[in-house]
C-alpha cells in the first residue's frame, strides 16, 4: 500500500466519528444551556480533538489540490495559451472591417453520423486525428488567416445533427458558400445520403438566387475511411458514375491524412481563396500571437500594424455559431430584392 492509500483510508471513519461526536456536543450544547453544570466533557474534548484532525486533512487536501492544478495549468501551456491570457470575446474580422467579404467564407460540412467530419475538420484546423468517438450536435469554428498582406476568416459549420431538423439544415445550406460532403468508404448508405443532400444544396441555393436552371453548387465529395481497403463498399468508378465526372471526389483518411491536403485545396479553390489556407502551407500560431502581429488595440479602433511574411493562421477559441435571426437577415439579403412569397427556410 503506498502512502497516498494509508492517508486517505481512515478519513472516512474519521468524518463519521467527527460527525457523531458533533451531533453529542451540540446535543450537550442544548443540554448545558438549560443545566449551568458541563454533561459531557469528554466528548467535548473529543470534539476538539476530532476538529484538529479534520483542519488537517482539509489542510493537506487543499496542498494536493493546489499541486494538481498548478500541473495541469503548467501542461496545458504546453499547448495553449493559459485561460488567463485568453481573448474576451470572440474575433469576426468582416465586422471589425478588417477584411473583405469576399475573404469571409463558410464551410458547411454535411453527412451521415460515424463517417469522420469532426476528425477532418480537426484536420483543417491544425490538430490530431481523435480515435475515440463521440457524437456531435453541432460545432462551429472560425480560422484566421494572413497571407501576403490581407486577412481571410474561415468558418466551418459542422451540422451533424440537423438531419433531423428540415428548416433548420436547410438555413444552414443556405448560408453556406463551400460545402463539403463527407461519407465512408464502407458505408453505402452514407453515400446515398450525401447523393440526397447533394440535390438538395442545389435545389435550395436555386430557388433561393431564383435561377431558371439549377445552380451550380461549390461542393466537394470526401470520401473518407480510405485506410480501411478491407471494408470498402463503394468504388471511385460508382461515385463518378452517379455524381458525374465534373464533381470534385476525393478520397480520404483523415486518421493517416491520405488525400486530405488535395481536398483542402480544393475546398479552397472553390472559395477563391489562396493555396496557402491548405493546412501544409501555413504556420498554425495562438489567437493572441495573431493579434499581435496583425492588429493593435487603440482604445476601441482597430487597425493594422505591419504585415507578416510567411502565411500564418489562428484558431479563434471563442467563436461561436451566428443566431438564427441574423443567419434568416443575411439569406435574405443574399436573395432577390422581390420580397419573396415564402419564407426560404420553410
Amino acid at each position: 500500500m503506498n502512502t497516498t492509500e494509508k492517508f486517505y483510508l481512515p478519513v472516512d471513519g474519521i468524518l463519521e466519528m467527527f460527525n457523531s461526536f458533533t451531533e453529542l456536543h451540540n446535543q450537550s450544547r442544548t443540554h448545558s444551556a438549560l443545566t449551568p453544570a458541563t454533561q459531557h466533557p469528554k466528548v467535548s474534548n473529543i470534539s476538539r480533538t476530532s476538529m484538529g484532525i479534520i483542519k488537517t486533512v482539509k489542510g493537506h487536501w487543499r496542498q494536493q489540490d493546489h499541486k494538481v492544478v498548478s500541473s495541469r495549468s503548467s501542461s496545458s501551456d504546453n499547448r495553449q495559451v493559459s485561460t488567463d491570457r485568453v481573448p474576451k470575446r470572440s474575433v469576426d474580422l468582416l465586422e471589425l472591417g478588417l477584411t473583405k467579404p469576399r475573404n469571409c467564407h463558410r464551410i458547411v460540412v454535411l453527412g451521415a453520423p460515424k463517417v469522420g467530419k469532426t476528425n477532418i475538420i480537426q484536420r483543417f484546423l491544425g490538430q490530431d486525428f481523435e480515435e475515440d468517438y463521440e457524437p456531435t450536435t453541432e460545432d462551429f469554428h472560425r480560422k484566421l488567416f494572413h497571407i501576403d498582406g490581407e486577412a481571410y476568416q474561415v468558418d466551418l459549420l459542422d451540422a451533424a445533427n440537423e438531419r433531423n431538423f428540415p428548416a433548420k439544415r436547410r438555413l444552414s445550406i443556405l448560408t453556406g458558400d463551400i460545402f463539403l460532403l463527407v461519407f465512408s468508404l464502407g458505408d453505402r448508405e452514407s453515400f446515398s445520403e450525401v447523393c440526397e443532400l447533394l440535390d438538395e444544396i442545389k435545389a435550395a441555393k436555386t430557388k433561393l438566387l431564383k435561377l431558371k436552371h439549377p445552380a451550380r453548387v461549390p461542393a466537394v465529395i470526401c470520401g473518407n475511411k480510405a485506410d480501411l481497403e478491407e471494408l470498402r463498399v463503394v468504388g471511385q468508378s460508382e461515385v463518378t458514375e452517379i455524381l458525374g465526372e465534373d464533381v470534385m471526389y476525393f478520397e480520404t483518411s483523415a486518421k493517416d491524412g491520405a488525400g486530405l491536403d488535395s481536398m483542402f485545396k480544393a475546398l479552397a479553390t472553390l472559395g477563391g481563396l489562396p493555396d496557402e489556407t491548405t493546412p501544409s502551407r501555413h504556420q498554425v500560431v495562438p489567437l493572441l500571437t495573431y493579434q499581435s502581429l496583425y492588429l493593435e488595440q487603440r482604445g476601441r479602433r482597430w487597425s493594422r500594424t505591419r504585415d507578416l511574411s510567411a502565411p500564418c493562421a489562428a484558431t479563434d477559441p471563442l467563436a461561436r455559431r451566428p443566431s438564427f435571426t441574423s443567419d434568416l437577415k443575411l439569406v435574405l439579403r443574399t436573395s432577390t430584392k422581390q420580397k419573396p412569397e415564402r419564407c426560404q427556410i420553410q
